[in-house]
C-alpha cells in the first residue's frame, strides 16, 4: 500500500479546528486505498511570540522532503501584524517551493444558496502565486518624518507571466475551453500591457481556447452579474487574491473557499489550504465550517494522483450539503459537518 508523507501546519485560530476535521476525513477516504503519515509543525503566531520567527531557519528544508503540505490558517492580528505572519510563513513557502499556480474553484455545492440570482456557474480561478504585486520588493525611507516615502514594486517576469498563463490555457483546454485574462492595462501601462501581450502570444498556441481580456473592475462586475459566462480566469497575485474572495462570496461564503498552491513540475511539495482566514473570534468553539479544508484535501488527493479518492471526497461533501448540512454559517457544528462527510464516504 502506498504511503504519503504529509506535513501539517494547523497554524492559528480555526486553522487548528478545520485541520483536525479535514484529517479525519482524509483518514476515512484513505482507508483501504493508501496510507497517510502526518507530521505536525507548531508554526504560527503563537510560535512567533515565543521564538521571534514564524518558522525556524531550517523550516523550508524541513518541509522539502514531504509529499505535500496542508496549512490550516495563519494570522492573529491582535498580537502579530498580518504583514509579519504572511511574510514569515505563507509567502516564503509558496516562493521557496515555486508554487506558482494558485488554484481556487468557485461553484455552488448541492443545497447551497448563494447571494446571486445566478446558480449554474463553475469558475476556476488561476492566480499567479510567486511574484507580481506580492514580490516583497520595495522599502521605506525617512521613517516617521514628514517626508517619509514608501515604495512597493511589482515584479513581473516573462517566465512568470508566461508559465501561469500557459497553466491557465491547459486548464481551460481540459474544461470548457474559455480563458479570461484579467489585467488593468488601461492604467498600468507597463506590467499589465506586458501581461496582455504575453496572453495574445500564447493564445496562438491554443487555437481551440477562446480568449477574453478584461480589466479587473469589469471582471468584478462580471462575477456578480454573469458568473455563468466564466470558465477559467487567470490573474496576477493581487488581482487573483481579490477576485477569489469575491468568488468565495458568490459560492456561499468563505467556508467553501478551498485552494491549492501548486508546483506544476513537482520539483518540490505543493501546499493545500482553505483561505477563510484564522477567525480568532470563533477559534476553538466547534462552529467553524470545515468544508473549505475538506475540499482542499480533495485538491491535494487529485494532485497526488488519487483522482478516484479525490472525487469521492467531493461527492461526500455534496452528499452532506444536499442534506442541508453545513450550507450556512452557524447551522451546524464543525464536528457535525465532519461527521456527515465521513458518513457519506463510508456509506
Amino acid at each position: 500500500m502506498k504511503t504519503y508523507n504529509l506535513a501539517l501546519i494547523p497554524g492559528d485560530g480555526i486553522g487548528v479546528d478545520v485541520t483536525s476535521a479535514a484529517m479525519e476525513v482524509l483518514s476515512a477516504a484513505a482507508r483501504g486505498r493508501f496510507a497517510v503519515e502526518t507530521t505536525a509543525f507548531p508554526w504560527s503566531c503563537a510560535y512567533y511570540l515565543e521564538h521571534g520567527v514564524m518558522m525556524p531557519a531550517d523550516g523550508i528544508e524541513t518541509l522539502r522532503g514531504f509529499d505535500a503540505i496542508f496549512l490550516g490558517a495563519v494570522g492573529w492580528p491582535a498580537t502579530v501584524p498580518d504583514s509579519v505572519s504572511l511574510h514569515g510563513l505563507l509567502l516564503p513557502i509558496r516562493q521557496a517551493f515555486d508554487q506558482y499556480a494558485n488554484i481556487r474553484p468557485h461553484r455552488l455545492l448541492a443545497g447551497v444558496e448563494g447571494p446571486l440570482k445566478a446558480q449554474g456557474f463553475d469558475i476556476l480561478c488561476i492566480r499567479e502565486n510567486t511574484e507580481g504585486e506580492y514580490s516583497g520588493a520595495g522599502g521605506r525611507v525617512h521613517r516617521g518624518s514628514d517626508n517619509e516615502v514608501a515604495v512597493e514594486t511589482s515584479v513581473f517576469t516573462r517566465k512568470g507571466v508566461e508559465r501561469i498563463l500557459r497553466f491557465g490555457f491547459e486548464q481551460a483546454r481540459a474544461r470548457r475551453k474559455h480563458l479570461t485574462s484579467v489585467t488593468k492595462s488601461n492604467a498600468q501601462k507597463y506590467s499589465m500591457v506586458f501581461w496582455d501581450e504575453v496572453t495574445r502570444t500564447l493564445a496562438a498556441e491554443y487555437p481551440d481556447v477562446t480568449v477574453s481580456h478584461m480589466h479587473i473592475d469589469a471582471m468584478a462586475a462580471k462575477m456578480v452579474m454573469a458568473p455563468q459566462d466564466l470558465d477559467v480566469v487567470v490573474a496576477s497575485n493581487l488581482f487573483g487574491d481579490i477576485l477569489t474572495d469575491l468568488g468565495a462570496a458568490i459560492q456561499g461564503g468563505l467556508g467553501f473557499a478551498a485552494s491549492a498552491n501548486i508546483n506544476p513540475d513537482r520539483s518540490a511539495p505543493s501546499m493545500f489550504e482553505p483561505v477563510h482566514g484564522s477567525a480568532p473570534d470563533i477559534a476553538g468553539k466547534n462552529v467553524a465550517n470545515p468544508i473549505a479544508a475538506i475540499w482542499s484535501v480533495a485538491q491535494m488527493l487529485d494532485h497526488l494522483g488519487e483522482a478516484e479518492t479525490s472525487a469521492a471526497v467531493l461527492a461526500a461533501i455534496e452528499a452532506a450539503t444536499a442534506q442541508g448540512i453545513g450550507i450556512r454559517p452557524g447551522l451546524n457544528t464543525t464536528a457535525e459537518i465532519k461527521a456527515a462527510v465521513v458518513a457519506a464516504l463510508e456509506a
